[in-house]
């Protein structure tokens, strides 16, 4: 049993009713024989996989409405996985990663709140070259782009396993890395499209300051 504090909520789209189980808020830690440390999170950070971000609840409006048709579909730093959840809830074939040893855990937490079918999860690191993931038609993620360092790790890693033809959306709330990323994915072989998303008010999380989110679409084609 998890020795931090929880709160349940329930968010909308459109018709549709997601109940997620989340951390309380930031301040919760629970790390007693160090598993995330040793993976490099620190008691500062720990709590950030667990919490909704307005990043996340904007990507999975974004997915309540995407033609999923046919599509494998592949969530990259999931956190609490909300928009994994929302595309489990229409039926799509979504896998969901994150590097947090518990993500994992609330992830499954959660499709049992929503009487959903299993959201298969792979744990792992950007930088790892080989994983079990496979190729995906559609990569999607929420806030990656917080660290220099992610340019080049999560490009490289979207790469391995973007299928010949495939479709990114990220949804970035104005880090200042995002054009330094797309820049790259460019290079990669990827087109690449931005705009600019500036009506939050459906939005559960406030954001402390005025943001305006930054949808990054990229595309490959063979």
């Amino acid at each position: 049993m998890i020795s931090v504090r929880v709160r349940y909520q329930t968010i909308e789209f459109g018709n549709t009713d997601i109940h997620i189980r989340t951390l309380r808020d930031r301040q919760e830690f629970h790390d007693p024989i160090d598993t995330a440390l040793e993976l490099g999170i620190y008691s500062s950070s720990w709590s950030l996989f667990g919490v909704v971000w307005a990043s996340g609840e904007l990507l999975a409006h974004i997915m309540n409405e995407y033609d999923i048709s046919g599509l494998r579909i592949l969530e990259v730093g999931c956190g609490i996985g909300l928009a994994s959840l929302v595309l489990n809830n229409r039926a799509a074939d979504i896998t969901a990663t994150d590097y947090h040893p518990e993500a994992g855990i609330f992830l499954e937490e959660n499709v049992k709140l929503n009487k959903g079918k299993c959201i298969p999860f792979i744990r792992t690191d950007w930088s790892e070259e080989y994983d079990e993931l496979g190729k995906f038609d559609l990569i999607i993620g929420s806030d990656l782009l917080y660290e220099m360092g992610h340019v080049k790790v999560l490009s490289d890693f979207i790469n391995r396993h973007a299928k010949p033809n495939c479709n990114v959306i990220l949804v970035d709330p104005g880090r200042g890395y995002h054009s330094k990323f797309s820049k790259k994915m460019v290079n990669l072989g990827y087109s690449f499209n931005k705009t600019i998303h500036k009506s939050v008010k459906h939005l559960t999380q406030p954001m402390r300051n005025a943001v305006n989110f930054h949808i990054l679409r990229y595309s490959l084609s063979s």
